[in-house]
């Protein structure tokens, strides 16, 4: 039934969503705005950082009367801090090369800006794997939730979505890839995971969990 896996990068690739929540969180308490770990997740985890960043300075009009000039500039910059540690997600690269050798089209639908989700694929060995079918969401209107991203790479490597498989591992992407009339998977292997993520995911729309990228290409070898 299923002839295209199109993998999210942040979470599902590269463990880059612990990392950035970290240094996000961090940066935004010292300006006098806090959340709780899960009700950040729930609520950013999986956005463009133009719909993030609007967002966030909302919460500061709502809370604190107005946003820092230079909350972008913060923002960015514990995150480049904390991204010093990124490493990819133990057996990526795997799942990659199975599904292309089971006749899969593969492709990598991100919500990340188009020149950090080059960087992170480059410096973690997974561009060559997934090119040229890499795209960002940088090139359509609507990042996800909505399903544009998606529906964009699907029409690239000319699958039809309902003959997709989205690998996600955020409410928002689960969202994003059910909107596009994809089946998704959520996915739990990414270091900023804990709790009742799963459950989080299934209730957004997953259709079925993956613990890691080793369950991931045994099931495309089926």
């Amino acid at each position: 039934m299923f002839k295209a896996i199109i993998f999210d990068c942040d979470g599902v690739l590269v463990d880059s969503e612990v990392l950035a929540m970290r240094g996000e969180r961090r940066a935004l308490a010292k300006l006098g705005l806090s959340y709780s770990r899960e009700d950040y997740m729930r609520r950013f985890i999986g956005m463009h950082d133009d719909a993030f960043l609007a967002a966030v300075t909302d919460d500061f009009r709502a809370q604190l009367g107005a946003a820092p000039d230079d909350l972008e500039a913060r923002l960015m910059s514990a995150r480049r801090e904390e991204m010093k540690s990124l490493a990819v997600i133990a057996g990526a690269s795997d799942a990659i090369r199975s599904a292309h050798d089971n006749g899969y089209g593969v492709a990598v639908a991100s919500s990340s800006r188009a020149h950090f989700l080059e960087s992170k694929m480059k410096r973690m060995a997974l561009w060559e794997l997934a090119a040229p079918h890499i795209y960002s969401a940088d090139l359509v209107t609507h990042a996800k939730p909505a399903p544009d991203i998606f529906l964009y790479a699907a029409a690239q490597i000319g699958v039809a979505p309902e003959h997709c498989v989205a690998i996600e591992d955020s409410e928002n992407g689960v969202r994003s890839g059910v909107a596009a009339g994809m089946t998704v998977w959520g996915f739990l292997g990414g270091g900023h995971v804990s709790g009742d993520h799963g459950e989080r995911l299934t209730t957004a729309g997953a259709a079925r969990l993956v613990n890691n990228h080793a369950d991931l290409a045994a099931d495309l070898r089926k």
